[in-house]
C-alpha cells in the first residue's frame, strides 16, 4: 500500500532528457550523445589488467580502502599537486556520488544543533539532493560572474546552521576555478566544514600552477587540513567511472569520524578496483593523454557551436562547454541541438535555477562522432570535416 504521505522522489535530472533523447535519435546514425560527463574513451591497459586478477575476492576489504591504495593516492597527491598527505588522513570512497550524497546524513548525526548544507547555486545536482535525503535545508551560495563561489554573500544566519559548504572546482557545470584558499579561510573562521569535489582538478587549463605538463592548479587541501576535506574520483581521470571508486582527505578528524561510521555503513571498495585503482594513480602519461583527447573536442565543439551562431568560449577547467542560449531559454537550445544536429545536450536548469539561460555540452563524444553532428548542420555552416 502506498503511504498518503512522504518523500516523492523528484525525477533524476537525466531522465528528463528523454524526448530530446527520442527526437536526436531520428537522424541516421544516432544520437551524439554530449549529455552526461560520462567518459566513453577506455581506462589505461595497466587497470585493465589489474582488473583480470580476483584471486583476492574471497574476503572482504577494508572499508577505509587497502594500506596500498592509500599509500598510491598518497603519491599521487605529492606528485600532482604538490601536497604531503598521509594516508592515514585518507579513505577510499564506492565512486564520489556515494560520498557526496551520502555525507549531509553523517554530519548532520555529528551535529544535529545544525541542519544546513551550503552549495554554489549553479552545480552538480547531488549536492542539494544530499542535503533533501538527509532532512536537511539546502541552501545555494551566489556565484559570480566567472561562476566561481562568493562566500561573502553567506548570511550569517546560514553560516551559523551549516553543516557543511561544499565547493567543486574546476567547476560542473561552468568550468571556474574558485578561490580556494579563501573559502577555506572562510570556513575556519565560522567553524563550518569545506568539502572540495576536486574530481576534474587534472583537467584545469588556466592559472597559477597549471604548467606544460598539466600540472593542476589547486586544491583545497594546500591551505592545511584543518576544517577542510578534499574528494577525489578516477572516473573522470583515468577513464574508470564504472569502476566506483574515490577518495577523501583532510582533516584528521572528520577523515577519521568519517571512517568510523561509514565502516558501520558497510562501504567497502572491491578489492580488484582497488588494485586497479593503484595502478592508475601511479600512471600520468595515460592523463595527459586524456587531456589532450578533451582539449582538441572542445575546440572542435566550440568551433561547431560558433559556425551554428552560438558564441562559445573553453572554460578554465574541466570538460564542459557552458553556453547561454541566444534566446535565453536552455531547454530551447537543447531542442534545437538534437533536431538540427541529433546531439543531446543538458539543459543548464538542471544545475539550478540560475543556469536556465545556458547548456551544458559534454565533451565526451570521440572526433567521428562530433564530425557527424557538423555534417548533420550541412555544408553551409563550413565547419565539415
Amino acid at each position: 500500500m502506498t503511504p498518503s504521505s512522504g518523500f516523492e522522489p523528484p525525477p533524476y535530472p537525466y531522465d528528463r532528457l528523454d524526448d530530446l533523447r527520442r527526437l536526436a535519435a531520428t537522424h541516421a546514425g544516432g544520437v551524439v550523445d554530449l549529455s552526461v560527463g560520462a567518459p566513453t574513451d577506455p581506462p589505461p591497459r595497466a587497470v585493465q589488467r589489474s582488473l583480470a586478477d580476483v584471486s583476492d575476492v574471497h574476503t572482504y576489504p577494508p572499508s577505509i580502502g587497502q594500506e596500498q591504495t592509500r599509500e598510491a593516492a598518497s603519491r599521487w597527491m605529492r606528485r600532482r599537486l604538490g601536497v604531503e598527505a598521509s594516508p592515514d588522513d585518507i579513505a577510499a570512497c564506492v565512486g564520489t556520488k556515494e560520498f557526496v550524497v551520502s555525507l549531509p546524513r553523517y554530519m548532520r548525526l555529528r551535529n544535529p544543533e545544525r541542519d544546513t548544507v551550503l552549495y554554489p547555486e549553479v552545480a552538480y545536482p547531488s549536492y542539494a539532493m544530499g542535503a533533501t535525503l538527509a532532512g536537511c535545508r539546502s541552501v545555494p551560495v551566489q556565484v559570480d560572474q566567472r561562476w566561481r563561489i562568493d562566500v561573502a554573500a553567506i548570511s550569517e544566519q546560514d553560516a551559523a546552521r551549516a553543516l557543511c559548504l561544499w565547493v567543486n572546482t574546476p567547476g560542473n557545470p561552468a568550468g571556474g576555478l574558485d578561490d580556494l584558499a579563501e573559502v577555506a579561510r572562510w570556513g575556519r573562521a565560522h567553524g563550518v566544514p569545506v568539502f572540495s569535489d576536486e574530481c576534474y582538478v587534472e583537467f584545469t587549463w588556466v592559472g597559477p600552477g597549471v604548467g606544460e605538463l598539466g600540472l593542476p592548479g589547486g586544491t583545497i587541501v594546500r591551505s592545511g587540513l584543518d576544517g577542510v576535506v578534499a574528494l577525489h574520483s578516477l572516473s573522470k581521470r583515468s577513464n574508470f567511472a564504472g569502476g566506483r571508486f574515490g577518495f577523501y582527505v583532510g582533516d584528521p578528524e572528520i577523515v577519521r569520524y568519517l571512517r568510523e561510521v561509514r565502516k558501520h555503513a558497510g562501504l567497502m571498495v572491491p578489492a580488484p578496483v582497488q588494485r586497479a585503482a593503484v595502478a592508475a594513480l601511479d600512471d600520468d602519461a595515460h592523463v595527459l593523454e586524456q587531456r589532450d583527447r578533451y582539449r582538441q573536442r572542445l575546440s572542435r565543439l566550440a568551433e561547431i557551436l560558433v559556425a551554428m551562431g552560438i558564441p562559445a568560449s573553453l572554460p578554465e577547467g574541466g570538460f564542459y562547454l557552458w553556453v547561454r542560449a541566444p534566446d535565453g531559454d536552455g531547454w530551447s537550445l537543447a531542442r534545437r541541438f538534437a533536431e538540427r544536429a541529433g546531439a543531446l545536450v543538458s539543459p543548464g536548469e538542471l544545475y539550478g535555477t540560475r543556469g536556465a539561460r545556458y547548456v551544458r555540452v559534454a565533451a565526451v563524444a570521440d572526433m567521428a562522432a562530433l564530425d557527424l553532428m557538423a555534417e548533420r548542420l550541412g555544408p553551409a555552416t563550413g565547419i565539415c570535416r
